[in-house]
């Protein structure tokens, strides 16, 4: 399933859209592509969100996260230095188009972000709707929660929270006002589960200790993406298509994470994985 690095980096050089890159319509004209190679550093949005960026508190350094890993090959890629720059997921829109930053993973392709910049039609990876549950709890399907004696918290409002009341409208559905509110239920015992996308439940987990992380099925799974300044020239946008098929084709996202997870302190067998043919 994995390739070997150098091979995967050799193979996105050799296809041609390293030759050029830049961010957004400069002043001169430059393409994205360009511009980081007359730069000489791909700048990436970062901010703290394991398991897709980490930084170090010791060195201050973003020195791991998915994210972080593929910044560094795409960088290599193009024979470039990996800057990283941070933002936050609401401020990351803007720094792409005011020319701060040249890429930020982990963005989901929404039509209200596509109005403003560019997505590959590759995908990054896929995350699932999953449930941190009770270890006791017997849970493979979303039908096993489907009964009354089955409190779960989920954030209000929230696509969880829709995707539960129209599929699981038999359980005891426990709303709060976002993600921190809900995991607090959980943890204190007012939940028998939690129910997120399962990234942040990567993090509760780690840090309760307890509990299991399932991704019912039906598996209900979604495509992220890479954001990218929006611009005439697409020469970079064609080579982040390239790096993201190569690197999800390759299993080599997959390792990226898993290489993450062991590091923060979770075993990846028991983890969802980021590749939706392996759900």
């Amino acid at each position: 399933m994995t390739m070997n690095r150098r091979h995967t980096l050799t193979g996105l050089a050799a296809t041609g859209l390293g030759l050029m890159l830049a961010p957004h319509a400069l002043a001169q004209g430059n393409s994205s592509l360009a511009a980081i190679k007359q730069r000489r550093v791909l700048r990436v949005g970062v901010t703290q969100a394991p398991p897709w960026y980490s930084k170090d508190p010791r060195t201050g350094e973003w020195s791991s996260g998915l994210g972080v890993s593929m910044g560094k090959s795409m960088a290599n890629a193009l024979g470039v230095k990996f800057e990283a720059v941070e933002v936050t997921w609401g401020t990351a829109i803007a720094a792409l188009q005011s020319n701060k930053i040249d890429i930020m993973y982990m963005m989901d392709a929404t039509p209200e972000r596509a109005q403003a910049v560019d997505f590959p039609k590759a995908p990054l990876l896929f995350y699932s709707l999953a449930v941190l549950a009770r270890d006791d709890l017997n849970v493979s399907t979303w039908e096993d929660l489907n009964q009354a004696s089955v409190r779960i918290a989920v954030p209000q409002a929230s696509s969880m929270d829709r995707f539960l009341s129209e599929n699981v409208a038999k359980a005891n559905i426990q709303r709060f006002p976002g993600n921190p509110e809900a995991i607090a239920a959980f943890q204190a015992g007012r939940a028998d589960a939690v129910c997120l996308f399962h990234p942040p439940l990567l993090a509760a987990r780690q840090r309760l200790g307890r509990g299991k992380i399932i991704v019912p099925t039906p598996a209900q799974s979604q495509p992220s993406s890479a954001a990218v300044r929006r611009e005439d020239n697409k020469d970079f946008l064609a080579f982040v298509d390239d790096a993201l098929l190569t690197h999800y084709k390759s299993g080599q996202t997959q390792k990226w994470y898993e290489e993450f997870l062991v590091g923060f302190g979770l075993d990846p067998k028991a983890s969802p994985p980021v590749m939706k043919e392996m759900l």
